[in-house]
């Protein structure tokens, strides 16, 4: 009989051994997480746009490669703040040819001014202006501007407006309608106030217009697994173009899935609205309200935090995670727990406010919420959902791969008569192998349960049409999250 690769009329003496690893893992390897952050990169960067590039943590290294103040740098600077340690990739987009970028105005008022500090928060970041005694309004927006452009890592540049000695205007970096949502206000911390005799009149960025090349960004995604991708933009043509490149990545062919993690700007009724809006499975878009930090610093936040717990357990929630350095918007505008509610149910992933200030994942719900037929379907409702499915996956392709890499295949018959050390698979050694990834590895890992329902309901058998395929159905009832408890106290007097 013919043993592994040598050879049956082999003559010479004396010992040939081979060594076969076909068996050698009990468990699953460790799936890499792979993380994909897009966004704008500016002029001054060293990145060809459209081209990747890995993302240590160095920030000099984020900002040379994709500029100052640029929506990709300020992304990845979030990302690793709520995560050190997963691999990362950033795909930079060349500014619009087309479009505009949003502006915004700070306009001072000084009457009798006193000393003091203007405690200017633009971008989430602390600009703090200095006013001296009987300064006027123009010598306070000289200061102003020289103050927020010497912040070279804002995502605006500050000007005097034209014809007037009073204003400041703020410039956003690069162009399109993701400018719009740059966030300006002074007094944010308690305790902060103006000088005395000193004004402020905030007008809000606007006029920024344009969308990327979605079929120019998706073409430069290398044909790679990203289990993770920070998307920045959130209107409706680019994300169908990456719902569409996420569904043909999920499928059986490709099996490459991959979360996309993008946020939204707006009051509750915008958020809802713009969450009702779609219905994708493998989006999750958080929430934030009227925040200081833009959207995609919060989606890279997000992601920071998901990819991480995620990669360590694909089934355990994200309630409670931090995203490490977001500040939530003003108190009196924080939503409550009704409307946060509500969101949930709009396909809207929602924030709480710690004690302290922090802002934690309260749940990370996906964006689909209906079958094709319109009507409400809970099967993704959280994002941890098709993290797990693409585990329970990626482990019953590596232990096939890995145990039957050239195997026959065979009827169950020829059980009882095979050599040891044939390399012949049958329906019984594949369902027993499954069996047996189930027991050791996804029961364990608290990712399946009810294991008997599981072994009852396993089918593995040979295709009728192709005794070269083997095919198989199985039902992994796979674990909850412990979301709510519930109880009610019925008490004595």
């Amino acid at each position: 009989m013919s043993l592994g690769s040598i050879p049956n009329d082999i003559k010479v003496p004396l010992v040939y051994i081979e060594i076969d690893n076909s068996n050698a893992l009990s468990g699953t390897p460790a799936l890499a997480q792979k993380v994909l952050v897009i966004g704008q990169q500016l002029g001054t960067g060293t990145a060809s746009p459209l081209t990747l590039n890995r993302i240590t943590n160095s920030e000099s290294q984020m900002d040379a490669l994709f500029g100052k103040g640029s929506m990709l740098a300020r992304s990845l600077k979030m990302f690793r703040k709520s995560n050190d340690y997963t691999d990362v990739y950033a795909l930079g987009v060349a500014d619009l040819s087309a479009g505009s970028a949003a502006k915004g105005e700070i306009t001072i008022a000084a009457t009798t001014a006193k000393a003091g500090v203007i405690a200017l928060l633009i971008a989430g970041e602390s600009v703090q202006v200095g006013v001296d005694e009987a300064a006027t309004a123009a010598t306070i927006a000289t200061a102003m501007i020289a103050k927020i452009n010497a912040n070279t890592n804002l995502p605006v540049t500050a000007a005097l407006k034209a014809a007037t000695t009073e204003t400041v205007e703020l410039t956003a970096k690069w162009k399109g309608q993701t400018t719009n949502d740059i966030d300006i206000r002074y007094n944010y911390y308690d305790g902060e106030q103006l000088p005395q005799g000193v004004t402020l009149t905030v007008v809000e960025m606007t006029g920024g217009a344009g969308t990327p090349d979605m079929d120019a960004v998706i073409a430069a995604i290398p044909n790679e697994w990203y289990n993770h991708i920070v998307m920045p933009y959130n209107d409706t043509q680019s994300m169908n173009k990456l719902r569409d490149e996420l569904v043909n990545r999920w499928g059986p062919l490709k099996m490459i899935e991959g979360i996309a993690y993008t946020a939204f700007r707006g009051t509750f009724a915008e958020s809802g609205a713009f969450g009702v809006a779609r219905n994708d499975y493998l989006f999750t878009c958080m929430g934030t309200n009227k925040a200081p930090h833009s959207p995609w610093e919060w989606a890279a936040a997000y992601a920071g935090q998901a990819s991480y717990s995620l990669g360590i357990d694909p089934a355990r929630p994200l309630q409670t995670l931090v995203m490490t350095s977001l500040l939530p918007p003003a108190k009196e505008i924080q939503w409550d727990p009704t409307e946060r509610n509500l969101l949930l149910g709009d396909g809207i992933a929602t924030y709480m406010v710690t004690p302290s200030g922090e802002v934690a994942i309260e749940r990370e719900v996906s964006m689909y919420r209906e079958n094709s037929y319109g009507d409400p379907d809970p099967s993704y409702l959280d994002i941890t959902t098709p993290a797990t499915l693409g585990y329970l996956r990626y482990s019953l392709r590596v232990m096939v791969t890995n145990r039957f890499p050239r195997h026959k295949l065979a009827g169950d018959d020829v059980l009882a008569r095979l050599d040891p050390g044939q390399p012949v698979v049958t329906p019984k050694i594949m369902r027993n192998a499954m069996l047996e990834l189930a027991n050791n590895d996804w029961v364990p890992k608290g990712l399946m349960e009810d294991f008997d329902g599981f072994k009852e309901t396993l089918e593995v058998y040979r295709d009728s049409s192709d005794q070269n395929r083997l095919n198989c159905v199985f039902k992994p009832d796979i674990v909850n999250q412990f979301r709510i408890f519930a109880a009610l106290m019925q008490f004595k007097l």
